[in-house]
């Protein structure tokens, strides 16, 4: 089942085209990475998912719905859910009450109290949840980044570069509950410049460059494209 339609989207800030004529299918249960250099669009195209931000032009399908107009809010109480690329905690109360937050305002039914303890619990904060928010390390922060919009009870999550700034046993740390999230059903897509984390957990690659999708498919097939070679490593990678 397509969960996620993406029809030529488009979107422009005076003369600079931010994405061009986007198009992509997101099937239910999938992990699906995104790769561009820095600028090529991609928080964009999710802020248009979201519906932060409206496409010029061009259609967004979400389970079966046009929500392309559709306020965010009620996007996150459909099932879409994101982190940030720098987290933003509300510093001034603890992991508990952040993750509350997101239990309370997201499309999940029942007890937002105990939701939002399940979601301690699975993501390893349970030691932390009467921390407050502005003390945690960064590894914490993504974390909590995560927790918080899975506390919404998301159809689809979105992720936002949530490796970047991590040393190599926290990265790992981090896969492993990428994967626990996804193993529950959750449809992920993940924005990431560390690429062999994406390697290590998508089943597919798409790579953006100046707003347009360059390519798509397995993600070893991707890597050994000699376009996506040439985005990263310069022309050099052709010859």
């Amino acid at each position: 089942m397509t969960l996620l339609r993406l029809r030529n989207l488009t979107k422009s800030y005076g003369a600079l085209v931010v994405t061009q004529d986007f198009s992509l299918d997101v099937e239910q249960g999938d992990l699906v990475g995104i790769l561009g250099p820095n600028g090529a669009g991609k928080t964009t195209l999710f802020n248009q998912i979201t519906g932060t931000v409206l496409p010029d032009k061009g259609e967004v399908w979400f389970d079966g719905r046009d929500v392309t107009r559709v306020a965010a809010s009620e996007r996150c109480r459909l099932g879409i859910a994101r982190s940030f690329q720098v987290p933003h905690p509300f510093v001034g109360m603890t992991v508990y009450e952040n993750i509350l937050v997101g239990a309370t305002f997201g499309r999940g039914a029942g007890d937002p109290r105990q939701r939002a303890l399940d979601v301690l619990n699975r993501t390893g904060m349970a030691d932390k949840a009467n921390t407050l928010a502005g003390a945690l390390t960064l590894l914490d922060r993504k974390r909590l980044e995560m927790a918080r919009a899975l506390a919404a009870d998301p159809k689809l999550l979105l992720l936002d570069e949530i490796a970047g700034g991590l040393t190599d046993s926290e990265c790992i740390s981090l896969l492993d509950t990428i994967r626990q999230v996804h193993a529950t059903g959750v449809t992920i897509i993940w924005i990431e410049h560390v690429v062999h984390a994406l390697m290590a957990v998508a089943k597919r690659l798409v790579v953006v460059d100046f707003g347009r999708k360059v390519t798509e498919g397995d993600p070893a097939t991707v890597m050994a494209s000699s376009e996506v070679k040439s985005i990263y490593m310069g022309e050099d990678a052709l010859d």
